[in-house]
């Protein structure tokens, strides 16, 4: 009979050490779960901006062909006023002679601007009024 309370008692023993054992395992598979759950959250987290990142790509790149359209469209368009321009000099000595002949010095002032080191000087240059150079010629008023 002590045998069998013994037996008894170290079947309850590891019972009690098996249950204890199981939550401790429950426990670990819990945390386990959690990590799974921000290492997923983490992975979808990465992916979107993938798919972001590769979205701004695509239409970077379409801006990029749209401006280089744009480029060769202006740059056939400035040949084809080169080309006019040099057909009308060529036509014309008149025309040559205008095309070739040194601007007016007042002119030529009013095309100077002052060196600006940022847009604030700019800016500033532009508010402050400045009058046109004087040209040389005054009228007779």
């Amino acid at each position: 009979m002590r045998i069998v309370i013994i037996l008894l008692l170290a079947a309850c023993a590891l019972a009690g050490l098996q249950t204890w054992r199981i939550g401790g395992l429950h426990d670990e598979a819990d945390q386990a779960q959690r990590i799974i759950g921000t290492l997923s959250a983490g992975i979808e987290s990465r992916d979107n901006a993938i798919h972001r990142l590769n979205d701004e790509a695509v239409t970077r790149e379409r801006q990029e062909q749209n401006l280089r359209t744009q480029l060769a469209r202006a740059g056939e368009q400035a040949r084809v006023r080169e080309y006019t321009i040099q057909r009308l000099l060529n036509e014309n000595q008149e025309m040559r002679d205008w095309y070739s002949a040194r601007l007016p010095d007042g002119i030529g002032r009013m095309h100077q601007r002052p060196a600006f080191a940022s847009a604030a000087d700019y800016l500033r240059w532009l508010s402050g009024g400045d009058e046109l150079p004087d040209t040389g010629k005054h009228t007779g008023h």
